[in-house]
């Protein structure tokens, strides 16, 4: 089972799309369309992480409340101040995370700078299934 490699091994080959909080939601959501994600990071110009958008943020927040994508800012929108997770974190912390927040996507951050990435999807049928065992077997104590 993977669950305890390092989270740096999930994301090792892709660097994540980041934009500045100024940068309009039509641009985030392009980006996301043409890299085929479901998340971009919003940061600084250090690279230190402010916030996420994600497609949940896009329905949510701005087609349900109608905005103009075009002229809305991410800051405006985003999810401020995400939780995340240090480039040391296990797989396992991850997938913990995600379910106990009801989010899909974790930032990995590492001396307040984006280094990564992780999405629900970047795990296996048997990452998830070792998950959910965990949960059963907690629920039932």
């Amino acid at each position: 089972m993977t669950l305890n490699r390092p989270l740096l091994d999930v994301v090792l080959r892709r660097q994540p799309v980041t934009l500045p909080p100024e940068a309009k939601v039509q641009e985030a959501c392009r980006a996301m369309r043409e890299h085929r994600i479901g998340a971009v990071l919003v940061t600084d110009q250090a690279g230190r992480l402010l916030g996420i958008f994600t497609g949940r943020d896009a329905v949510c927040r701005m087609l349900a409340e109608g905005h103009d994508p075009a002229g809305t800012c991410l800051k405006d929108v985003m999810t401020p101040t995400p939780a995340s997770l240090g480039k040391q974190a296990r797989a396992i912390e991850a997938l913990r995370l995600m379910q106990d927040r009801g989010c899909r996507h974790v930032p990995i951050v590492e001396g307040g700078r984006v280094c990564g990435i992780v999405s629900r999807g970047d795990f296996r049928g048997g990452e998830l299934e070792r998950l959910e065992e965990e949960t059963n077997l907690w629920e039932r104590l």
